[in-house]
């Protein structure tokens, strides 16, 4: 049975998305929707059933949806993320999976951003980054120990989150770029090492067995193809601008 996708239109707002460092040149939002409409049909060809919730201009990271909610074990977790001006994004998202699946909340003081969550089977690794704080990781350890998942807290920095730089190939691989974690993090699962100077490309969307690769870095679309999955490039280099890779467009429910 194929999975749904939610994912979330580009604001107008988008052009003032946050970001590390003022993009230059400044985000087109007009390109941005383009490549987000590719990123969306890729997903319909793999045979995705893609849910789409219209944009907020009121929130200009809203294209960002996996910061939202986090699922794993049949249970979502809606978030809080840490960035004050996206604390109300969650609530449409919320909407969304109301029936889906059972929902547990995050409360102040804790945040956690979707961002920073990669499940491998029936563990999930949980980012400590600026966005993601210790409340927030103890309260996804609440919930999902419900339904016998592990969380296991990982120390980042230098970067946003923790699929900034990493992603999973499936239960028991996943992709990390060079340098940017301890070797050894994931456990037992295999390790498969981007290049430094592919680093954004670290970051897939898996549907089956075929994953979205960001095009351009050739290097990891073989890693992928020697994974056993067949590389699709999607063009998202204007969501790169706010720091946003491929995963942060969509949340998979399984």
């Amino acid at each position: 049975m194929p999975p749904t996708v939610l994912v979330r239109a580009v604001p107008s707002s988008f052009a003032r998305a946050l970001a590390a460092a003022p993009p230059e040149p400044p985000i087109d939002v007009a390109r941005a929707r383009a490549q987000h409409a590719g990123y969306v049909a890729a997903l319909r060809r793999l045979g995705a059933d893609v849910v789409e919730l219209p944009a907020d201009e009121a929130c200009p990271d809203c294209v960002f949806v996996e910061d939202t909610a986090v699922i794993a074990g049949g249970l979502g977790l809606i978030t809080r993320p840490g960035a004050a001006s996206r604390q109300a994004e969650p609530a449409a998202v919320r909407a969304a999976l109301a029936g889906r699946l059972p929902l547990e909340e995050v409360a102040a003081p804790a945040t956690i951003d979707g961002g920073d969550c990669l499940r491998l089977g029936r563990r999930l690794y949980v980012g400590r980054t600026a966005r993601t704080n210790a409340a927030g990781a103890a309260r996804a350890r609440e919930v999902f120990a419900r339904v016998g998942v592990e969380v296991i807290e990982v120390p980042v920095d230098g970067a946003l989150h923790l699929k900034s730089v990493c992603s999973p190939l499936g239960d028991d691989a996943v992709l990390v770029a060079e340098g940017a974690l301890p070797p050894g993090t994931f456990g037992g699962a295999r390790e498969l090492i981007v290049p430094a100077d592919e680093a954004p490309a670290a970051n897939v969307v898996v549907i089956g067995r075929a994953a979205l690769v960001a095009a351009g870095f050739p290097g990891a679309a073989r890693l992928v193809a020697e994974a056993g999955f067949e590389p699709v490039p999607v063009d998202t280099a204007e969501m790169r601008k706010a720091d946003g890779a491929l995963t942060c467009l969509s949340i998979v429910v399984p």
